[in-house]
């Protein structure tokens, strides 16, 4: 269960930081092709929502494999699940695909139920 575990932390760790690195380095314009929902926030949203993504990769992993605070690291699952109930509801008012959404909130979930 550890090592499956510690596959899902740093796969969904990677998935979110390089997403959260691109909302807070691109701006608003160049995002928009690919990610068509961000015309419905400032640039100054999409960077937080990018620094939220980028803090929950880090919190993923660097507490359970330093074993300094071990506890934030199901928090930040916790807390990146919460990010992509919110996401989904968005890609569900503007009638998009949501079903990435889903399967990264199942994948934070089994970690965090894994690591408490």
């Amino acid at each position: 269960m550890d090592v499956l575990l510690w596959v899902l932390q740093i796969l969904l760790g990677l998935l979110f930081a390089a997403a959260g690195v691109v909302k807070l380095t691109a701006d608003k314009e160049r995002l928009q092709p690919r990610m068509p929902y961000v015309e419905d926030f400032s640039q100054g949203q999409i960077r937080a929502i990018g620094a939220v993504e980028a803090l929950g990769a880090l919190g993923l992993v660097l507490p359970w494999a330093t074993g300094i605070a071990p506890v934030l690291t199901p928090l930040a699952a916790a807390g990146l699940g919460v990010t992509m109930v919110a996401a989904a509801a968005v890609h569900l008012r503007r009638k998009e695909n949501f079903t990435v959404n889903l399967v990264l909130l199942a994948m934070a979930v089994i970690i965090a139920a894994g690591r408490f």
